[in-house]
């Protein structure tokens, strides 16, 4: 099985930022996140954990090291690149802006990254990740923009569906391998 766990809160998205690839610690409220979420994962994983793989980023890494075993680390697995908007509030970002944004998936922030290039980096990955995913649990640790892109990716739906997910901080997503065929069998599950 694969298990998506999202990073826990840093002060930026405490603060309603963008922050894609800077590379903030977890708050003191994103590490209790990450610990009350690791202690679940043991306990709620049928068969224990095989495998933690996260993105390079401090966030994603230190919520990974609360599983309190090895940490590999996949680069493409790191959030998506919000180029000048980096650490910019979202509501600076006009709601003409989120509209063009949602409706074409080719838009790219200045500087950035679009949802298309993500999608593709993070399917490339997951797919190899999901290989050995039928037989073993693997914790993936990431962040919001790739966990939606790995949700699409289970459920075989385009990258424009990613905006109409939510995934909260420090919550969980299950995929089951069945067949070699991805099956979403939960989505923003919470351990608090």
């Amino acid at each position: 099985m694969l298990i998506l766990l999202r990073h826990g809160r840093t002060t930026a998205n405490r603060d309603g930022l963008l922050q894609g690839r800077v590379d903030n610690p977890l708050d003191e409220y994103g590490q209790q996140q990450a610990e009350t979420a690791a202690a679940y994962l043991h306990h709620s994983t049928p068969r224990g954990i095989d495998r933690v793989i996260a993105s390079p980023l401090t966030r994603a890494q230190q919520t990974a090291a609360a599983l309190r075993m090895a940490v590999e680390t996949e680069d493409r697995l790191v959030e998506i690149d919000y180029g000048e908007w980096e650490e910019k509030p979202v509501a600076e970002v006009s709601p003409q802006t989120w509209a063009t944004w949602r409706a074409d998936p080719d838009f790219r922030p200045p500087g950035g990254e679009t949802l298309m290039e993500l999608g593709a980096r993070v399917r490339e990955a997951v797919s190899e990740i999901a290989e050995q995913a039928e037989k073993t649990n693997i914790v993936v640790v990431s962040h919001v923009s790739p966990m939606k892109a790995m949700v699409a990716w289970a459920l075989g739906v385009s990258d424009e569906a990613t905006w109409r997910m939510y995934i909260a901080q420090a919550s969980i997503c299950r995929i089951e391998m069945r067949g070699g065929t991805p099956v979403l069998a939960a989505l923003n599950e919470h351990a608090l």
